[in-house]
C-alpha cells in the first residue's frame, strides 16, 4: 500500500482556497503519486490554529460545506481530511475518511491539550461514544488517531485493539527546540507498546507566533524509526507500507540533512518571518541598523526569509552613535546586498526636548531623554513603512524583553519581532552558527566581538544596567523557561542580590510584554500566548 503525506501550509481561516488545494492535491496523490491513501495535516481546512473563529456558526459551515465538496471529488484514493466538525452546540476536532465521492467515517479527536501554547478545551468537545476510527486500504487496516492523543497510550491502544495494522497521525505541533527527539521517543514508545507501525504527519508554517516544521516521520512495526522529512519545508512525503513486515519503504521522503538546534531553530525563525509577512500582505520589510548584533541578526534572517531586494536598512544616528556603528551598519548592509539609508535624528530629539523643557526645567537628565531618541527612532521607521509600504521588523531578543532593558514605543515598534523568542547568549551562537554556512559571513566578526551597548549616552554598555549576559541568561532560563523559585535559583549557586534585582525587572515589565509584537516561538516557555502572566498582580 501506498500512503502519501501531504506535509504542506494550510493557512487558518483560508477555508475555500484550503479546500480547493486539498482536492487538487488528492488528485494528484493519485494520479502522480499513485498513492492509495492520503494524508492531510489536523484541521487542514480551517488551518490550525483557527482560535475564536470556531464561535463563529458561519464559520463552521463554510468548514462543514468546503468538506462536503473534497468528499464529492474522491474517487480512485482514500482521503483523510481534518476539519472543525459541528453537531448542534459542540464542536470536535475532527478528522473524516473520504472515499468514492462520500465520507465514509469521521473521528473525533479525544484528547484535548490545553496546555503552554494549546487552547483546545476551550473550543472543542470529546466525544465520549465517539470510539475508535479503523478501515481498509488494499487489504490494509487502517487507524487513525489525531495529534494530541499520540501522547497517551489508550487512544492508540483501543485502535490496535480494533485491528489496526497501520496507524496515521495528523498532527498540528508547534516547533520548540530538542522537539523533535521527544518525537522520536514517543514514537519508538507507542510502537514497543502495540506493536502498530505509525505514520506521522505534521503541518508546516508560520501562523502568527507558532511555527510548524513539518518533519514527519515514520515507525516500522519493530521500533525502527526513519529519518524525518526536512523541516520547514513544503513536500510530498511517499512511502510503501508493507503489512506483512508492519516496515515503510520511502519512495518520495525528503529527509532532513541537518537536524542540529541552531540550524533548526534558524529555519524556524525565517521561515515564521517569511510566512508572517506573506500572510499579512507584506513583501518588504524596514529595519533599524545599529550595527549591533540584534540588528546584525534580524537583517540576515529577513534577508534568508524575503531575499535582498525587499529589505531595507535604515541608519538612524544620534550624536552618541559612534563612527564604529556606523560603519559596522554599512558593512551588514553590504554583505547582504540590501539598501541602506541613513535618516539622523538629531533634529527631531532636539524637537522633542524644546517642546519639554518648560515642564523638564529643574529636573537631571536621566532616562527620559535616552527613551526621546530611541522613540524618535521608532517614529522614524514607522513614518517610513506607512510612506513607501512595507512591515518593519523590531530587534528585540528575549533577554531585553524579559527585564524590559527596551523602549516601548521606541525600538519596541514594529509588527513582527523575529528574534524575540532568542536570548542574548542565543543571538550570538545563531550569529556564529550563520557565519559558518552559505560562503562568505553575512555578519561582520566585529559585531560579534564588540561590547553590546544601546548608544543613548557616553560611553555607554549593556552591562552598566544589567548582570553579564552569560549570568542574565542563566537565570532568566531557570525562571522564565523552568519556572525555578528565587531560592531555587540562589541554591544553585547565582548571587541571591543579582537573582532578586533580574526577578523583580521581570515582574515589572510585565505591562512592557503585553505591547510587544509577536514573534516566532522556539522555547519551551515563549512570551506571549504561551507565558501568560498577568500585568497587575501581588505575588511575589
Amino acid at each position: 500500500m501506498r500512503i502519501a503525506l501531504a506535509q504542506f501550509d494550510f493557512p487558518v481561516g483560508a477555508v475555500a482556497r484550503n479546500a480547493e488545494r486539498i482536492a487538487a492535491m488528492i488528485a494528484e496523490a493519485r494520479d502522480v503519486h499513485r498513492a492509495d491513501l492520503v494524508l492531510f495535516p489536523e484541521l487542514s481546512i480551517s488551518g490550525y490554529p483557527p482560535e475564536d473563529l470556531l464561535l463563529r456558526p458561519s464559520f463552521l459551515a463554510e468548514c462543514e460545506a468546503a468538506l462536503q465538496r473534497i468528499a464529492a471529488s474522491v474517487h480512485g484514493i482514500v482521503a483523510v481530511v481534518g476539519w472543525p466538525q459541528a453537531a448542534g452546540a459542540v464542536v470536535y476536532n475532527a478528522a473524516s475518511v473520504l472515499r468514492d465521492g462520500g465520507i465514509e467515517a469521521t473521528y473525533r479527536k479525544r484528547e484535548l491539550p490545553n496546555y503552554a501554547v494549546f487552547d483546545e478545551r476551550r473550543y472543542f468537545d470529546v466525544d465520549a461514544d465517539g470510539g475508535s476510527c479503523v478501515f481498509a486500504v488494499s487489504g490494509v487496516s487502517v487507524g487513525l488517531i489525531i495529534c494530541e492523543d499520540l501522547w497517551f497510550a489508550e487512544p492508540l491502544a483501543a485502535t490496535v485493539e480494533r485491528g489496526a495494522q497501520l496507524v496515521i497521525v495528523p498532527n498540528a505541533s508547534p516547533f520548540e527546540r530538542d522537539k523533535h527527539a521527544q518525537r522520536d521517543a514517543l514514537l519508538a514508545t507507542r510502537v514497543k507498546e502495540t506493536g502498530v507501525a505509525l505514520a506521522y504527519l505534521n503541518l508546516v508554517g508560520g501562523q502568527d507566533a507558532l511555527v510548524f516544521d513539518g518533519a514527519s516521520v515514520l515507525a516500522d512495526g519493530d521500533g525502527h524509526i526513519h529519518h524525518a522529512a526536512r523541516a520547514f519545508e513544503d513536500h510530498w512525503c511517499i512511502a510503501d507500507y508493507d503489512a506483512t513486515t508492519r516496515k515503510f519503504a520511502p519512495v518520495g521522503w525528503p529527509a532532513d540533512g541537518d537536524e542540529g538546534r541552531d540550524a533548526l531553530a534558524w529555519r524556524a525563525i525565517v521561515r515564521g518571518t517569511r510566512d508572517y509577512c506573506a500572510k499579512n500582505g507584506f513583501s518588504k520589510v524596514w529595519i533599524g541598523l545599529s550595527g549591533g548584533i540584534d540588528s546584525a541578526l534580524v537583517l540576515a534572517i529577513a534577508v534568508d526569509a524575503l531575499g535582498a531586494d525587499n529589505v531595507t536598512g535604515v541608519r538612524l544616528p544620534s550624536k552618541y552613535t559612534s563612527g564604529q556603528s556606523n560603519d559596522l551598519a554599512d558593512e551588514q548592509a553590504r554583505a547582504l546586498g540590501v539598501r541602506l539609508f541613513t535618516v539622523p535624528i538629531e533634529a527631531p530629539v532636539n524637537g522633542f526636548l524644546d517642546a519639554l523643557a518648560p515642564m523638564f526645567a529643574g529636573h537631571a537628565v536621566d532616562a527620559t531623554e535616552e527613551n526621546l531618541q530611541s522613540r524618535s527612532r521608532g517614529t522614524m521607521l514607522m513614518a517610513l513603512s506607512n510612506k513607501f509600504g512595507g512591515l518593519v521588523l523590531t530587534t528585540g531578543n528575549k533577554s531585553e524583553y524579559a527585564v524590559g532593558y527596551a523602549t516601548i514605543y521606541g525600538d519596541m515598534c514594529g509588527g513582527y519581532a523575529p528574534i524575540k523568542d532568542l536570548y542574548k547568549t542565543e543571538v550570538y551562537a545563531l550569529a556564529n552558527w550563520r557565519n559558518t554556512v552559505g560562503g562568505a559571513p553575512v555578519i561582520p566578526p566585529e559585531v560579534i566581538t564588540r561590547a553590546p551597548t544601546a548608544e543613548l549616552r557616553e560611553n555607554q554598555t549593556d552591562q552598566d544596567s544589567l548582570p553579564p549576559y552569560d549570568v542574565l541568561d542563566a537565570v532568566l532560563l531557570r525562571y522564565v523557561d523552568q519556572e525555578q523559585s528565587r531560592e531555587d535559583i540562589v541554591r544553585a549557586g547565582y548571587s541571591a542580590e543579582v537573582v532578586e534585582h533580574v526577578l523583580r525587572l521581570v515582574r515589572i515589565n510585565e505591562w512592557k510584554r503585553h505591547q510587544a509584537a509577536p514573534g516566532p516561538k522556539v522555547s519551551r516557555r515563549a512570551f506571549g500566548r504561551e507565558r501568560r502572566y498577568p500585568i497587575t498582580s501581588a505575588w511575589r
